[in-house]
């Protein structure tokens, strides 16, 4: 359909039917055609037009003509698209621009705050600590005490890596996790180090004093070297990270062993005179090789072994701050 607008210097006397020939009307189709000459001021263009329109469309009041059209439905459809990933959208405002695309949970899920979720893993690794304590001696009697010691300190474990890997891929980080994070690894693995010298002795207690004692001074080295705009070169490296897993795998083995089971049930801690003797807690007949006990020997081994990776790991951060704090950078 074409519709002719006319210019405000056009008026009705200006169309002169007569001299540009005769309108005709079909009643059969009921639609009127009238040819008109376009007069834009003072000068004719010449130009005719040719307006024809079903009667039902156009309402003639004077010269002007009222359009009825159908509604578009592309605004509509344009409309609904945005409706229906506002959320999905607003869900991944808070996201890094590195983020990657929503999966599953996300898509499921939008209204959330996934941006949150590695804090809130953080959080929940600091709640486990005074958890994991005091399930360590209370109730007294507590039959299933290893294994749900054992679970609470792997479950942290996890999330020690997850909320890591939750940050680096959707490309999230806060000041305050940045922090945290960290401190409460440390928090975790000194509280099972400390429960698990009191019950084994010297055997652990050592390898605890060495492990702990690295973790405070390379936390120390970090913090001097960030104020010296250098901390990049004192930056987690693959033998940290081996150390970690490392350690937190034999205190998770370790904590399985049932309470009862002592250091007489490895023959090999014999070569180690006094080291080799110590207690296990609460000393329970008829335990000494039953459920996991025999995993007390292997975890000791992968705990040693991580006091060893421990000094070798922390060699190569003092060693690489070394110009640094002789002065000669």
């Amino acid at each position: 359909m074409a519709v002719l607008l006319l210019c405000s210097s056009v008026k009705s006397s200006s169309f002169s039917p007569s001299r540009f020939g005769n309108v005709g009307v079909s009643s059969a189709t009921k639609q009127k055609t009238s040819t008109f000459l376009l007069r834009g001021g003072d000068v004719e263009t010449g130009a005719a037009a040719t307006v024809v329109s079903p009667p039902a469309a156009i309402d003639n009041t004077n010269t002007a003509a009222s359009i009825v059209s159908p509604p578009s439905t592309t605004s509509t459809s344009i409309a609904a698209a945005v409706s229906n990933g506002g959320e999905v959208e607003k869900a991944n405002s808070n996201m890094g621009p590195n983020s990657t695309p929503p999966g599953p949970l996300r898509r499921l899920f939008p209204s959330f705050p996934w941006h949150v979720l590695p804090n809130y893993l953080t959080y929940a690794r600091c709640l486990s600590i005074p958890i994991f304590l005091l399930l360590s001696y209370y109730p007294t009697e507590f039959p299933n005490r290893a294994p749900v010691l054992s679970i609470i300190f792997a479950l942290a474990s996890i999330t020690d890596w997850f909320d890591g890997f939750l940050a680096r891929r959707w490309d999230i980080t806060s000041p305050f996790g940045a922090f945290l994070d960290p401190v409460a690894d440390k928090l975790m693995v000194s509280t099972a180090l400390i429960a698990l010298a009191g019950r084994y002795g010297g055997i652990v207690a050592i390898p605890a004093a060495v492990i702990m004692a690295r973790e405070v001074g390379v936390s120390a080295l970090r913090e001097w070297m960030a104020q010296q705009g250098k901390r990049d070169s004192v930056k987690v490296g693959m033998q940290g990270k081996v150390k970690a897993a490392l350690t937190m795998v034999s205190l998770t083995l370790m904590l399985l062993v049932p309470e009862g089971v002592g250091l007489e049930s490895v023959s090999w801690t014999k070569c180690l005179g006094t080291l080799g003797i110590g207690g296990a807690g609460n000393v329970v007949e008829g335990v000494a090789n039953a459920g996991w006990g025999w995993m007390l020997g292997p975890s000791l081994l992968m705990l040693f072994a991580s006091a060893i990776i421990t000094v070798t790991s922390g060699s190569v951060y003092f060693r690489a701050a070394l110009p640094v704090l002789l002065g000669k950078e």
